[in-house]
């Protein structure tokens, strides 16, 4: 079986190396749908060489840590069915709750890397303060008005008075909607997505009166992976990140080394990317039945977190280390493992939702890719940010 890996990796390697996309997607739906793997050069199933997005089956082999099951594997972050949904899928619902009081905003935004559509929340009510802002990245297969509407991000910004941002992805940008969170091009400072994102919410910062030194960024699935970005790549511009069922900063740099992430975990890339890294305060959200991200790349996005070139060694690897388990009503138990550096700051939280899926937890059935039997990691992520401002 090793053997077998090994001339798959191999062969879309090479078919990758040499532009030809569409044959390695190809090459990996049989392999990894369930199909005897056959040379790259029988290849010939696919219709165009620029596929963006892989879409296949795999089985993803427990380890000791993590004990994980068949499901649906989308290489390009399409994220799966929570495996305890006991509801059908829902559609997702791109408008706003007629409930909530306040505006929900439609716009876009261009700079030299690009224009992105987005959404903006801003709540009701008089305020004399500059308010906090979280910046909320969809995953896959999504947009902001169902990603918001699955996260009720919004009736909570309401009740404690913040703003959020949802920016969107295009689909001539990427398929299936997903963040292009394994090209190089897009996990640099200045370049790519980031930039336009970066550049987005300044731009709503200054527009809207927001507090700098509390703005955040939050995601799920392909939007975790590029929170993760945007934390390591604007460290002054985030105060703290939210990272659900995501990847860390450069987990992959192309196709083949994303589904190799996914599947196994990072690469060395990942660990290399922490050399020139600022410390910036993560909460992470993973399933430990999530096959379709490894739960082991919320380990790596937590180590990546709390390093700093400026220390001789990982923070992770000093400072006090809490666990707390739970169980919420009617639904999933849950360990959470609270991270203090050597002050006794908390710098990072870890929360491992048991028997879920790759899915938001705690999240609302009016949106998609939700699982609302986890703790509400909505309503978590908010009290870690706000104890997080900038110095």
């Amino acid at each position: 079986m090793k053997d077998s890996l090994r001339q798959m990796m191999e062969s879309i390697t090479r078919l990758t190396r040499a532009g030809k996309l569409g044959e390695a997607t190809a090459a990996i739906q049989r392999a990894l749908g369930g199909k005897p793997f056959r040379p790259a050069a029988s290849a010939q199933t696919a219709t165009t060489d620029d596929v963006d997005v892989i879409d296949v089956e795999a089985r993803v082999i427990p380890d000791s840590k993590y004990e994980a099951v068949p499901s649906v594997f989308d290489f390009d972050f399409a994220p799966d069915e929570p495996i305890v949904a006991p509801a059908p899928f829902v559609e997702p619902i791109p408008e706003s709750r007629p409930d909530i009081a306040g505006d929900f905003i439609d716009g876009t935004f261009t700079n030299a890397a690009g224009t992105r559509p987005y959404k903006l929340y801003v709540p009701g009510g008089e305020h004399t303060e500059p308010r906090p802002m979280v910046v909320m990245l969809h995953g896959c297969k999504q947009n902001p008005g169902d990603f918001a509407a699955g996260t009720r991000m919004n009736e909570l910004a309401q009740a404690s008075g913040w703003v959020v941002l949802y920016p969107g992805q295009q689909k001539t940008a990427n398929q299936m909607g997903c963040w292009n969170w394994f090209q190089e091009a897009d996990q640099q400072r200045g370049r790519g997505e980031p930039s336009i994102i970066a550049d987005m919410t300044r731009q709503v910062i200054a527009d809207h009166g927001i507090d700098p030194k509390r703005v955040y960024v939050a995601g799920l699935s392909a939007g975790g992976a590029m929170a993760a970005i945007m934390a390591t790549t604007y460290p002054e511009l985030f105060a703290a990140a939210g990272i659900h069922s995501g990847l860390p900063h450069a987990a992959a740099s192309d196709l083949v080394s994303a589904l190799r992430a996914m599947k196994q975990g990072p690469s060395n890339a990942s660990s290399s990317a922490r050399a020139n890294r600022v410390v910036v305060p993560t909460i992470v959200f993973h399933g430990d039945r999530d096959t379709t991200v490894h739960p082991c790349n919320g380990d790596e996005v937590i180590a990546q977190a709390r390093f700093s070139s400026s220390q001789e060694a990982m923070a992770s690897n000093s400072g006090q280390v809490h666990v707390e388990r739970g169980q919420v009503p009617g639904g999933h138990s849950f360990s959470r493992k609270i991270h203090r550096d050597e002050a006794g700051v908390c710098d990072a939280e870890h929360w491992v939702v048991h028997g879920a899926g790759h899915a938001w937890s705690g999240g609302s059935r009016q949106g998609s890719y939700t699982d609302p039997l986890g703790p509400d990691a909505s309503k978590e992520m908010l009290r870690f940010f706000s104890e997080h401002p900038h110095s």
